[in-house]
């Protein structure tokens, strides 16, 4: 089984009311949805706590899946997690280590895909509705 995992991350203002929203589907199947609002964070920060939300139930509920691909319209994110670009901001280190931390903890191989916002609509919907609970 394939997971395909979604995730978005907003924020209203930069820093901002935020939240967001992942959806992870098993082969077309989705499988899990999650939207969660988090106060006053950055757009950066909110699209982290979806990448670590995605981890964390993947860790609990699916560590035996074949393959996991992590799709983000965050290329910030992205390219921090896999090494492209060097972290500079303070407030997101520890996100990025949390980040590595998690992903050790799976024993299967993993991917990273930028995509464009309109390939994550369903992860920004979600992402949206946290937001206006706020």
């Amino acid at each position: 089984m394939i997971l395909n995992v979604f995730t978005d991350g907003g924020s209203r203002g930069n820093p901002g009311i935020s939240g967001y929203g992942v959806v992870i589907k098993a082969d077309s199947k989705t499988i899990y949805r999650e939207s969660k609002s988090l106060g006053i964070k950055t757009n950066n920060e909110a699209e982290y706590y979806a990448l670590i939300s995605a981890i964390k139930w993947i860790v609990q509920e699916h560590p035996t899946a074949e393959k996991i691909v992590f799709h983000s319209d965050s290329e910030l994110v992205i390219r921090q997690v896999t090494g492209i670009y060097k972290m500079k901001a303070l407030n997101l280190k520890p996100l990025l280590q949390q980040v590595h931390s998690l992903l050790s903890q799976l024993s299967l191989p993993y991917d990273f895909k930028i995509i464009p916002r309109e390939l994550n609509v369903d992860a920004d919907k979600l992402a949206n509705q946290a937001m206006n609970k706020l």
